[in-house]
C-alpha cells in the first residue's frame, strides 16, 4: 500500500464500511494494475521502437513496393515488345502469343494489390508509431522511475541494431547497403 493510501487510511480511523473497504481495494488494484503496466511499456524500450524497428519496417516494405513496381514495369515494357513481335508472325503463333501476353497483364495485377496492402501496413506501423510516441510524452520521466531498466539494443559499430540472424539475410538490401557489383565480380572471380 502506498504512503498516501495509508494517510487515507488512518485518518478514516475505522469509518470505514465493507463496502468502502472494497472499494478502497479496488482502487488500489487499479493502482498497483497501472504501476505494472508502466514498468512492463518501460521495459520494451519503446524509444527504440519509435525511432529504429518502426522506420526500419516502413523503408523495407516501401523497398518491397519500389522493387515489385521496377520489375512490374519492365514485365509490362516486354509484353509490349512481345505484342509488337506477334504481328510479324503468322495468326496462329501470333494468336498463341497475345493469349499469353495477356496472361501476364492481368497476372501483373499482383503489382497494385501488392501496394495497397503494402501500404495498408505502412499506415498501421504509423499508427503504432504514433500511439507509441504519445505513451511515451503521456508518461515521460514516469516511465523511468517505474524502476525497471532494460539494457538498449545491442549496435554494430555503424550504428544499426545486432541481428543474430543478419548473416542469413543476404537477400535484397536497402539502397545504401547492397552490395556492389565490382564486389560480386571479385566474390566470383571475374575481375
Amino acid at each position: 500500500m502506498d504512503d498516501a493510501a495509508a494517510v487515507n487510511m488512518e485518518a478514516a480511523e475505522g469509518d470505514l464500511s465493507a463496502v468502502n473497504m472494497r472499494l478502497f481495494a479496488e482502487v488500489e488494484a487499479v493502482a498497483e494494475f497501472i504501476t505494472n503496466a508502466k514498468a512492463e511499456i518501460a521495459s520494451l524500450r519503446a524509444d527504440e521502437i519509435t525511432s529504429e524497428h518502426l522506420p526500419t519496417a516502413t523503408d523495407e516494405l516501401a523497398a518491397i513496393v519500389g522493387a515489385t513496381e521496377t520489375a512490374t514495369n519492365t514485365i509490362l515494357g516486354s509484353m509490349e515488345e512481345l505484342e509488337a513481335l506477334a504481328e510479324t508472325v503468322d495468326q496462329e503463333v501470333s494468336d498463341k502469343i497475345n493469349n499469353s501476353v495477356t496472361q501476364v497483364y492481368e497476372a501483373c495485377s499482383f503489382q497494385d494489390i501488392t501496394g495497397q496492402r503494402i501500404g495498408t501496413v505502412v499506415n498501421a506501423l504509423q499508427h503504432v508509431e504514433n500511439k507509441v510516441t504519445a505513451l511515451l510524452a503521456a508518461f515521460g520521466e514516469e516511465f523511468k522511475a517505474a524502476g525497471v531498466e532494460r539494457p538498449a539494443t545491442p549496435k554494430r559499430a555503424d550504428g544499426k541494431a545486432e541481428r543474430p540472424d543478419e548473416d542469413l539475410c543476404n537477400g535484397p538490401q536497402l539502397p545504401g547497403n547492397e552490395i556492389s557489383q565490382d564486389d560480386i565480380d571479385a566474390l566470383m572471380g571475374f575481375d
